[in-house]
C-alpha cells in the first residue's frame, strides 16, 4: 500500500510547477491582444496629410564676371626717407637759444639753435676795424697817385712848351737876334722842367706801389673778417635741408661739443623701399613695375608707387635682386622706418573674383552655391543652390580669384551659406 502522505506531497510539487506556465501563457495572450488591436485601428483610421515642404531660404547672390586679377608677390619691409640727416655743431659752445620744436617743417638754411657766440663775435668787430683802416689807407694811397700824376702832366706839358721856346731861342741866336745868354736860360729852364717830370713819374711808381699794398691790406682785412664771420655763423645752426624737426634732446644752456647730435631732419615728401626679390623673378623685374603699399593684409592700398633701382648684381648668400621701390608722400601718411607690406605687381589678367563669403570649404576642398532656376511641387518657377567644387588662385581686396569651376554670368550665393545644402530651395535677393 501506498502512503498517503507521499501522495499529496507530489500533487502539492505538480500545481506549483504549473502556476507559473499559466503567468507566461496569460502575459503572450495579452500582448498579442494589443497587437491586434492596434493592427486593426491603424488600418481603419484616416490618412494623414503629408507635411509641408519647407519654404525657400532667402540668399544674397551676385552674378559672377571678368574682372582684372593681378599677378603679384608680396614683401614686407621698412621705408626709407630719401633724404634724412643728423643735425651736428661745427663748434663747441653753450646752447643759447632754441629756434625750432619738435615736428616743425622748415626749409634749408632756417635757423635751428644758437650757441653763445662772444669770443667769435669780438674777432668779427676786429676783423672790420681792420678793413676800415684798411681802406682809409688805400684811400690816401689812390690821393697820392692822383696827385703825382697831375704834377707828372703839369711837367709834361711845361717842358713841350720849354721845347718850343728852345727851338725858337736856337733860331733867333743863329740870325743874330738874341744873345747867347738868352738860349743858355731856356736850356736851363728846359732842363730843369725834365727833372720835375721825372721827379713826378717816381713819385707815381711810389704811390702806385703804396696803393697796391692798401689794396692788399684791404683784401687781406676782407678776408679776415669773412673768415672770422663765417666763424660766427657756425654758431647758429642751421637747416642743411628742407624737412621735418626730429626730436631734439639738447635744452637751452646746454654745452655740446663738435659733433653732439642736436637732432634729426627727415624730408619725406618721397620715401623708398627695398625689396630683396628672389632671383628666379630676375626676367620679370624691371624698373616702372606698380607696386601697393598697405600696412595690413587685405586692406586698401596706402598709395602705388614704382620700381625705380635694380641692382645689376645678385646679392651673396641670398640669392635676391636688390629693388627699390619710390613712393609718393604728400600728405605724410608715410613715416620713416615704417614697417609696411609691399606688393609687386608683375602682370594683369582677367578671370572670374568672387567674394571670400561665398567660399565654403569640406574635407579641403573649395565649393560654391550656384543658383539654379528649379520647378516646385505645385509646378511653379523656383530656385535651388547647386554646391559646386572650385578651385581657387590669388586672393585681393577679399575677393578670390576662381581658376576653373564657375563661368562668366552665373549666380552665387554670398551670404547665407550656413543654412544652405546641396539642391536646397532658395529665394534669391530682389526674386
Amino acid at each position: 500500500m501506498s502512503n498517503p502522505s507521499s501522495t499529496s506531497n507530489i500533487v502539492a510539487a505538480s500545481e506549483q510547477t504549473q502556476a507559473p506556465r499559466r503567468w507566461w501563457v496569460w502575459l503572450v495572450m495579452g500582448v498579442l491582444g494589443i497587437a491586434a488591436v492596434w493592427l486593426i485601428w491603424s488600418l481603419i483610421r484616416p490618412e494623414e496629410e503629408a507635411p509641408p515642404a519647407p519654404a525657400p531660404t532667402a540668399v544674397e547672390t551676385e552674378t559672377t564676371q571678368l574682372d582684372a586679377v593681378s599677378i603679384a608677390s608680396e614683401f614686407v619691409g621698412a621705408l626709407e626717407a630719401q633724404d634724412r640727416v643728423v643735425v651736428r655743431p661745427e663748434v663747441e659752445g653753450r646752447i643759447t637759444a632754441i629756434l625750432v620744436e619738435d615736428g616743425d617743417r622748415i626749409s634749408a638754411g632756417t635757423p635751428i639753435l644758437q650757441l653763445s657766440p662772444d669770443r667769435p663775435r669780438a674777432v668779427v668787430t676786429g676783423a672790420i676795424a681792420d678793413i676800415e683802416a684798411a681802406r682809409a689807407s688805400r684811400t690816401t694811397a689812390q690821393a697820392e697817385l692822383l696827385e703825382a700824376e697831375a704834377a707828372r702832366d703839369s711837367a709834361i706839358a711845361e717842358e713841350t712848351l720849354q721845347g718850343i721856346e728852345y727851338d725858337r731861342t736856337v733860331g733867333l741866336v743863329e740870325e743874330g737876334a738874341l744873345a747867347q745868354q738868352s738860349l743858355d736860360q731856356i736850356t736851363r729852364s728846359r732842363d730843369a722842367t725834365a727833372a720835375e717830370r721825372r721827379a713826378a713819374e717816381r713819385r707815381i711808381e711810389a704811390a702806385r706801389a703804396n696803393l697796391s699794398e692798401s689794396t692788399a691790406s684791404l683784401r687781406r682785412a676782407e678776408a679776415s673778417a669773412d673768415v672770422a664771420t663765417e666763424d660766427l655763423s657756425d654758431y647758429e645752426v642751421v637747416a642743411p635741408i628742407d624737412g621735418v624737426v626730429g626730436d631734439m634732446p639738447v635744452k637751452i644752456g646746454d654745452f655740446v661739443g663738435t659733433g653732439a647730435e642736436l637732432t634729426t631732419l627727415t624730408r619725406n615728401d618721397t620715401m623708398d623701399l627695398r625689396l630683396p626679390v628672389p632671383v628666379n623673378r630676375a626676367d620679370e623685374l624691371r624698373p616702372g613695375l606698380p607696386v601697393e603699399l598697405r600696412t595690413e593684409e587685405g586692406t586698401e592700398p596706402l598709395v602705388v608707387g614704382r620700381i625705380s633701382f635694380v641692382a645689376e648684381r645678385v646679392e651673396n648668400g641670398a640669392q635676391s635682386i636688390l629693388a627699390k621701390a619710390t613712393f609718393p608722400n604728400p600728405d605724410g601718411r608715410l613715416r620713416d622706418e615704417q614697417f609696411v607690406r609691399a606688393r609687386v605687381i608683375w602682370d594683369q589678367e582677367s578671370d572670374v573674383m568672387v567674394p571670400t563669403t561665398a567660399i565654403s570649404r569640406i574635407g579641403g576642398q573649395n565649393f560654391v552655391f550656384v543658383v539654379q532656376p528649379s520647378e516646385t511641387e505645385d509646378g511653379e518657377d523656383g530656385y535651388v543652390a547647386v554646391q559646386r567644387p572650385v578651385t581657387l588662385g590669388v586672393i585681393a581686396d577679399n575677393r578670390y580669384q576662381v581658376t576653373e569651376g564657375l563661368d562668366p554670368g552665373e549666380t552665387i550665393v554670398t551670404a547665407g551659406l550656413l543654412r544652405l545644402s546641396d539642391g536646397a530651395a532658395v529665394t534669391p535677393e530682389g526674386e
